[in-house]
């Protein structure tokens, strides 16, 4: 699959699976505008793209905040031109019960999860309908299909995301733009790597594949709903999840 002439915008592009997809991007022929919070991480991630011979631009990006979106917007066309691919897949969770919860962290969950992707979503879209063209792919998780036990503001929020990218597909479809979800399982990530070990271990054992995916593996499944293979494919939810999630 290959995206060679494409311009694709990266959110959450410093890490995890918003790294793999800026690398898998770029590796496809891709050049990336990789948005990120993480300054010190964004710049990394982008040399280490143009080193291997891709082109990335790393691009300040505050995925809450508008203004930081619209900075980051008008960045990225002064820099490309257009934009044909936008991949929302920066977010953030911690496992803890409802109960305990307060009312500033269920914002953060939101405002990172799905407000963040209805942003950089909006930011981009109007030059797509203009051009008739365009591949929008939001990363959710399985938690906003089946619920995750002491995720539950995190499973409303990307169940959201969920919801967010049927709706803007039918209203999306006549101009020719896609819109999909991709829903990772549990997966290898930093985010992960704060789980204690006994929970990556069940995590591990209740996946019928015995394992945590690798970003990468989930960044495959992005890049396919960026390419061309998915031209007439819209409005579809995909879980990269080992199994661990199966609906009819």
């Amino acid at each position: 699959m290959r995206l060679d002439g494409k311009i694709a915008v990266v959110t959450g592009g410093a890490s995890g699976i918003g790294r793999a997809t800026a690398e898998t991007f770029a590796l496809a022929g891709a050049r990336v505008a990789l948005g990120d919070i993480n300054e010190e991480g964004g710049d990394a991630v982008a040399g280490s793209i143009c080193v291997r011979g891709g082109v990335a631009e790393y691009i300040r990006l505050d995925v809450t905040d508008p203004a930081s979106v619209d900075a980051f917007r008008k960045e990225a066309l002064e820099k490309f031109g257009r934009v044909d691919i936008v991949a929302n897949v920066a977010g953030w969770g911690r496992t803890e019960p409802f109960v305990q919860n307060t009312p500033e962290f269920w914002k953060k969950l939101i405002d990172l999860n799905l407000v963040g992707t209805i942003l950089v979503t909006r930011a981009f879209l109007d030059p797509m309908i203009e051009r008739r063209s365009g591949k929008i792919v939001c990363v959710a998780s399985d938690a906003g299909r089946v619920g995750s036990l002491g995720e539950t503001v995190y499973s409303g929020a990307k169940g959201g995301v969920i919801a967010f990218c049927k709706g803007l597909a039918r209203e999306m479809a006549r101009s020719n733009i896609t819109v999909n979800c991709v829903c990772p399982g549990p997966t290898d990530t930093p985010l992960m790597a704060a789980v204690p070990d006994k929970i990556k271990d069940a995590f591990s054992r209740a996946t019928p594949m015995h394992r945590l995916a690798q970003p990468s593996e989930i960044a495959d499944a992005i890049l396919f709903f960026a390419s061309g293979h998915s031209d007439f494919v819209t409005g579809q939810v995909l879980s990269v999840s080992g199994g661990l999630t199966m609906a009819g």
